[in-house]
């Protein structure tokens, strides 16, 4: 029987088709699964056979119990370097070789400036209106060149997006638990004496920062209350970090002027989720990472990964 490799959640069918799987082509079947799969008894059962999978970032998680269901598994294969959703210790035990790939913070920058820009200036309710034949011109527009841009995290990709917001004319403050002077300075921007001051004094807010135990609902109901009503809430990090409820609500009661997200809750979004249909708000469908380049990095080192792993040198493991 030839090894098989299975590539989850290729929602655009472009897996096989962004990196050169050739050198597989004698070896390796590949199978790329088009439809996401939540339940873990469907899992086991689409991944019964394979000796190789693929998973596109956090989107799956792999539980000690759907590891144990998949005792042909040989390799997991997560894109970018870090994925709180697997289970490290359990892949070992069961003989799982888990390695990751490289990722660019390009395409959640400019994702992330899409969502502003988009917000600030009514973008997709201005077009909708043009193309529906309603009113010339709907709305006023947001401006950048001299508001206030509040960073929650100034790492990789939140000192990317304030380099963006100083070419703007920005005013860019950030705040961090661990951020510091040496650090605000070095990327040019003012820190924030606290979490509350940023919240208060900015006119968009974006969050930047890993999800972990300390950033786990950092923005609840009374962060959410310091915002102006004149103010936007960016979110292209994760989503539990800010209280969901207490967002929509926000949104709902005209607390704030408006949200930008691309992640949420639970992925894919339910069809009636109610972040679907709340007013004020710009979403994308967890688009962040979803770029050409991208892809073709995550796929491309796929196969550099199966390759090693069946040389017997398998190259970036995880953790």
């Amino acid at each position: 029987m030839p090894l098989r490799c299975v590539v989850l959640d290729d929602y655009q069918n472009v897996a096989t088709g962004l990196a050169d799987w050739s050198p597989l082509k004698d070896t390796v079947e590949v199978v790329s699964l088009r439809e996401h799969l939540d339940n873990e008894a469907e899992l086991a059962a689409a991944l019964a056979s394979a000796d190789f999978v693929v998973t596109l970032r956090e989107r799956v998680p792999f539980p000690a119990s759907l590891l144990a269901r998949l005792p042909r598994l040989k390799l997991l294969v997560a894109s970018g370097m870090r994925n709180s959703v697997i289970d490290y210790a359990a892949a070992k035990a069961h003989g799982v070789t888990v390695c990751g790939t490289a990722s660019s913070s390009a395409p959640p920058v400019e994702l992330t400036w899409a969502l502003l820009l988009g917000l600030a200036r009514g973008i997709v309710e201005e077009s909708n209106s043009l193309r529906g034949g309603g009113p010339w011109q709907r709305t006023v527009g947001a401006d950048l060149h001299g508001r206030t841009l509040g960073l929650l995290g100034l790492g990789k990709i939140g000192s990317r997006v304030a380099q963006v917001g100083l070419a703007f004319g920005m005013r860019v403050t950030a705040w961090s638990q661990n951020l510091t002077q040496e650090r605000a300075d070095e990327v040019g921007v003012q820190l924030a004496p606290s979490k509350e001051e940023l919240l208060a004094d900015s006119d968009f807010v974006s969050v930047h920062l890993a999800l972990g135990d300390r950033t786990r609902g950092l923005l609840g109901p009374a962060e959410l209350a310091l915002l102006k009503p004149t103010a936007y809430l960016i979110n292209t990090s994760r989503a539990a970090i800010v209280d969901q409820d207490a967002l929509l609500a926000a949104l709902h009661e005209g607390r704030i002027a408006g949200a930008g997200l691309d992640v949420f809750d639970t992925e894919p979004l339910p069809a009636d989720h109610p972040m679907r249909t709340a007013p004020r708000l710009l979403a994308t469908p967890h688009l962040g990472y979803v770029s050409r380049a991208n892809y073709a990095t995550y796929y491309g080192q796929a196969v550099e990964n199966i390759q090693a792993y069946l040389a017997g040198s398998p190259v970036r493991q995880l953790p």
